[in-house]
């Protein structure tokens, strides 16, 4: 297979991707954006208050970087694991595996997707954060990278999760009881700081933790962490998924069933 035709069905398997979940936005697009609104009125205008600053900023200005970046982990692993997993449902699957293309091509299509729908969102949630504060990018490169990368890791992780998954309740089953405690205990709402050394130690096994802090590091210019140990540990969870998604695509592992 040439290049060329490997870019042709890359590119459609995006454009599907992109226009399905622009297609159903208000079940997509609009409901984080709804929740994350909450957040700021909630936690930042009437507990923010109270509490008044975190690490020498407002609590609002704090708890922006890791809002942004929970909307953007929630919105791509959600699509991969939904896109995919309906597909396997109505077995529209088995076009694309009699298909000759890749297995790369196809888990890069769906990434993709994810990725976009991920950034999207994240773009939308930033634009409703400039409403309650100002919000400056302290180092740019940092911070594209940073979220860029979280995408992707979640948009495998959703991949994986469509892969195992049944019928349409263990689509939901990582994100109630594994994703959203692992967010709201990744430091999105608290510095780290204000824990006992112990679970300082025990909050380090969390690597949404290292996400959220790199990135409020790229917007703020300040963390809690190592920001190289996050980039290392971000890169090597992608290779890892990565790795273990091809396995299961070449395997079909949960799709020839």
């Amino acid at each position: 297979m040439s290049n060329t035709v490997r870019f042709t069905a890359y590119k459609t398997i995006v454009k599907r991707e992109i226009t399905r979940f622009m297609r159903i936005w208000p079940q997509t697009i609009l409901p984080p954006a709804i929740t994350m609104t909450l957040y700021f009125i909630i936690f930042g205008n009437l507990i923010g208050k109270r509490i008044g600053t975190m690490d020498g900023f407002s609590y609002m200005e704090f708890i922006v970087p890791g809002l942004i970046m929970m909307s953007v982990i929630t919105s791509s692993y959600a699509n991969v694991v939904s896109s995919f997993f309906s597909m396997k449902f109505q077995r529209s699957i088995e076009e694309i595996l009699i298909a000759p293309v890749p297995n790369f091509i196809i888990l890069a299509g769906f990434v993709t997707g994810g990725v976009a729908r991920g950034l999207i969102v994240g773009a939308i949630v930033t634009i409703i954060a400039l409403l309650f504060t100002g919000l400056s990018i302290d180092n740019y490169f940092i911070t594209v990278t940073v979220i860029v990368m979280t995408a992707i890791l979640f948009s495998l992780a959703g991949m994986i999760n469509a892969v195992f998954a049944r019928n349409f309740d263990d689509i939901s089953i990582i994100p109630t009881f594994v994703l959203t405690p692992l967010t709201y205990l990744g430091g999105v709402f608290y510095s780290i700081k204000l824990l006992p050394e112990f679970w300082q130690k025990v909050s380090l096994s969390n690597p949404i933790l290292h996400m959220v802090n790199a990135f409020r590091y790229g917007v703020l210019g300040q963390s809690d962490l190592n920001i190289s140990l996050a980039f290392v540990i971000i890169l090597g969870f992608i290779a890892a998924l990565t790795v273990a998604t091809l396995y299961l695509l070449k395997k079909g592992i949960g799709i020839r069933s």
